[in-house]
Parts: C-alpha cells; structure tokens; sequence
C-alpha cells in the first residue's frame, strides 16, 4: 500500500464503539474522539463506521462547507482508489455518488431547495386555527359528548399536521438558517405536542442514515414486543436472541392493532422522549413539554377538570398515533429489512422506501411523505418541491435498472395490513 493512501481493508478494521473510521469524498477520518461531541449523536456516525459517508454526509449537512470546517483535525489520510482488491467497491461508489451529486447540483441551482414562506406559513396558521378552534367549540358551546368529539378531531388534524410540520424543521428545510430551524423545532415540538426535540433527531436522524437496517433504524428495532421482515425474525427464534422474554411473535398479528398504533405516541413515545432528556439533562426540552403541559392545563381544567382533560388529550394522542403508524409503515415496512450491507446512498434509499400516489389530499394527510424516496435521498429538501424532482430521480432508477415504486395509499395501507397477518 502506497505510504499516506489507506485501502478499504484497512478501513474496516475500524468500526468499534472506540475506534472508528468513516470515508467521505474519499478522504479517511478517524472520528472516534469526535462521535460523542457530533450534533447529530454518535449512534449515526457509528452506523457507517467502516464504511463510506460521503452520500449521509452530503444529505444531512445543509451546510456543508461549514461541517466540512470539522473534519480537518481527523483526517487519516486519503482512501486508495487504485487497490486492485478495491476496483469493484470504488467504481461503485463513485459512479452512484457522481450521478447523485450531479442531479443535486441541478436541483440547487434551480432552487428547489429553498423553501416557501407561503407554504410553510400556511402550514403554521393551520394549525394553530385548528387547535383555537377545538378550544373555543367548548369554551363557547358547552361539553356536551358531541362537542367533545368535534374538538377531539380539530385537535387531532391539529396535531397530526404539527407532526408533519415538526418533521420539516427537524430536517432543516423550511428556513435558510440551520439555528432558526432548530429553535422552531423546539418551539413547535415542545410546546405544541410536548416532546423532545433532541430526542426526535436523535431517533430519526438514525432511521435516514440506514432505513430498513436491522439493529441501526430504530423503526425497525421493535423487540421484544414485535419483529418485522424474515431476517429479523429468524434471528429471534435463534439461540442467539438476545431476548430471554418476549411477546409471543407468532400471535403478533393478533396484538399488534391493539397494542402498536393505539399506544406509539400516546405512551412509547412519551416514555421514550421523557427518558432521553431525563438521561442527557436537556433542560430546555423541559422547559418547553412543561410549558405545553402548563398550556393544556389552562385552556381545558376549567371546562374538563384534570382527569377529564388527560382522558381528551389520550383520545387525540391515540388517534394521531394511528395516523402517524399508517403513514409510516406504507413508506417502510412493507420493504425488506435487512441487515447493513453497505449500500452506496442511492441504493440504500430505494431498497428501503416506497411512495405513495400523490393527489391534493394524499399529500396533506401524509404530510408529503407519500414521496419518501425523494425525501429519504434529499432530506433537507422542502417538501412542497418534491414532485418537481421526481422525474429526475427516475431516470437514476432507469439507468441502475432499480424499482421506482409508487403505491395508490388503498394498496399501500393493505400492505402494512397484510403485513402484520
């Protein structure tokens, strides 16, 4: 090997909790002393130790010429691109990574990733107008049973179109600036729906850097309650399963409706973000759930006392959650899951994600995440841009000869139903 250049065999070598080595634009970084100090956490950069970052790196840094400013002081040494053991791997990456760049490129200079202030405007007030709105139906009209009910379903779009809205500024995609983003974020899914939003990056940003990746998206890592795709199931009836108790996963279709979309955000997700922020002393993300929390309180104890007003909020956490599920699951799971095979960016993504057909309601009640493969490649992209780059992504497909596969939402929620039979 020729002195400074490092092969991949070297490479991977280094993929431990305490040693690890990542490759982005085929230059060598060893980031072990940096993961715990990384923004988006270690977990992520631990998922392509050993592995090249370039496309994940690209996809997540909106500003990439200020993330770059970080890497200097870990640089190993340059990725040996003339390895004959490497020839295969290297033509690869660089083939799909050169592709991809020169479509992102294009789609910069058009501006489509530059959000709308309209849109996104749009988008706030509605929610806002439908969480005023289910308060002033019982402040003004009473609480009769079919007043609760109207107001539990203004509150649930409410907060349904809040979750689509929180996902946008966790991406970074509404405004230009990285910090004003994440203020939003804080603002919006702290004190509207009472979560951590350094919780919520650390899960999500996770799921993008390996969907559909046993043991690294968290989507996918459900036992001991639920196993989902072939590999993992087989790997829970072995010997090797690290859990001695478990749901009895051969009834899990019988179980899963009754227990996974009513309780994922009412309970696993409350438990979850509470914990994250308990564990790493986020104080600010207190602040902002006790402040929602505080809110609750005082628009609705007066009209429905405490318990009254907990039991309204379950009611519309329960029915967001299966909204959410639905949507989710139509995109993901009805892929294969399967375990890291290193995949370039490209390949990864469409392996692990499917669309839905779009229309004018497919794309508000989904949030536009019925174009997953286009958010899952470009994902600081804003939303309302994405069909404008779907032509260009098929003809990436077209020439991979990969599936670019699109689903009407009937189709797409029958498959999450089959799924689980």
């Amino acid at each position: 090997m020729a002195k400074g250049l490092i092969n991949w065999g070297e490479v991977k070598k280094h993929q431990s909790l305490k040693d690890r080595w990542i490759v982005i634009d085929n230059k060598v970084y060893d980031v072990s002393s940096w993961q715990n100090r990384h923004p988006g956490g270690r977990k992520v950069i631990g998922h392509y130790a050993g592995q090249d970052a370039t496309g994940a790196f690209i996809a997540f840094h909106k500003n990439r010429q200020y993330a770059e400013k970080f890497l200097g002081a870990y640089y190993v040494g340059d990725l040996d691109q003339d390895c004959p053991e490497d020839k295969d791997i290297n033509c690869k990456i660089k083939e799909y990574h050169e592709d991809l760049e020169g479509v992102r490129n294009i789609l910069v200079q058009k501006g489509l990733f530059d959000g709308s202030k309209l849109f996104f405007g749009t988008m706030m007030l509605q929610i806002f107008v439908l969480e005023l709105l289910a308060y002033l139906n019982l402040a003004y009209f009473g609480t009769s049973w079919w007043r609760i009910m109207l107001s539990v379903i203004l509150y649930s779009i409410s907060q349904g179109q809040a979750s689509w809205l929180q996902h946008d500024l966790g991406h970074l995609s509404v405004f230009g600036s990285t910090r004003i983003n994440h203020i939003f974020h804080e603002i919006i899914l702290g004190l509207t729906k009472g979560a951590s939003c350094h919780w919520w990056n650390h899960m999500h940003s996770q799921h993008h850097a390996k969907p559909n990746v046993i043991d690294k998206d968290p989507d996918t890592r459900l036992e001991p309650i639920f196993v989902v795709g072939d590999n993992v199931l087989r790997r829970a009836a072995s010997p090797e399963s690290k859990w001695t108790w478990h749901f009895p996963y051969e009834h899990q279709h019988k179980y899963f409706f009754l227990i996974g979309p009513p309780l994922l955000f009412p309970v696993y997700f409350q438990i979850m973000s509470f914990r994250h922020m308990w564990i790493h002393k986020r104080i600010e993300d207190f602040l902002y759930v006790t402040g929602f929390c505080v809110k609750l309180l005082s628009l609705y104890y007066s009209l429905l006392g405490f318990w009254g007003t907990l039991g309204y909020f379950f009611v519309v956490r329960v029915i967001e959650s299966h909204w959410f599920t639905w949507v989710s699951q139509s995109n993901h799971l009805a892929m294969p899951v399967d375990y890291d095979r290193a995949e370039p960016w490209f390949r990864l993504q469409l392996n692990g994600t499917c669309n839905v057909e779009n229309s004018l309601f497919n794309d508000w009640f989904t949030g536009h995440l019925n174009f997953q493969i286009e958010h899952h490649l470009f994902p600081t992209m804003p939303r309302h841009n994405y069909h404008l780059v779907r032509p260009y992504v098929k003809a990436l497909c077209e020439k991979y000869n990969l599936p670019y596969r699109v689903k009407p939402i009937g189709i797409a929620f029958k498959d999450v139903f089959k799924l689980h039979f």
